[in-house]
């Protein structure tokens, strides 16, 4: 059975692991698939949909819309109640690729709004699943190999995107 100490070490060295992957190579390929994760493309989507998918268009944004209403206080309230220092903040000898949002990884608010649009997106246009959630669990792992979040970040975040888009599937979908 695991630990919280053996969790933590766990999760360091998964860390460690996938981030020597782009310690010493150009990520411009790695940060510019997480920018798609920034949640322009989701409202774009979303627009899109609304103006030219008459049959699901505008309640997949009315969901969508709903859905990012709830994660986002309830993503700031876990990273405040967290307040688990980021992988580049705390780790010796180690440098992100990019700058974060804010100085707290638990959990990770790419990979939540990630999972959460793959969600609505695959319960609306099942086709394109398997396409969604593959681009999520990218996006996830980018937000990793780019220095800013440990693996279970990115797990607390699929989970939290998960759950707020089952909700509001539940609710309007």
């Amino acid at each position: 059975m695991l630990n919280r100490k053996s969790l933590t070490k766990a999760d360091t060295d998964l860390f460690y692991w996938l981030y020597r992957r782009t310690q010493k190579r150009n990520c411009t390929a790695i940060v510019w698939l997480s920018k798609t994760g920034d949640g322009y493309l989701y409202f774009a989507i979303g627009l899109l949909l609304w103006a030219f998918e008459p049959e699901f268009g505008e309640l997949f944004l009315y969901t969508a819309l709903m859905a990012y209403a709830l994660e986002l206080p309830v993503y700031v309230v876990l990273k405040r109640m967290f307040k688990r220092p980021r992988p580049c903040d705390f780790l010796h000898n180690l440098n992100a690729h990019v700058t974060p949002s804010d100085k707290f990884s638990l959990p990770s608010g790419h990979t939540a709004a990630a999972w959460l649009m793959a969600s609505i997106v695959a319960h609306f246009y099942p086709p394109f699943a398997v396409v969604a959630y593959s681009w999520a669990a990218l996006i996830g792992l980018s937000r990793i190999l780019l220095g800013v979040h440990y693996p279970t970040d990115v797990i607390a975040g699929a989970l939290l995107g998960l759950t707020i888009a089952s909700a509001s599937l539940t609710i309007l979908g």
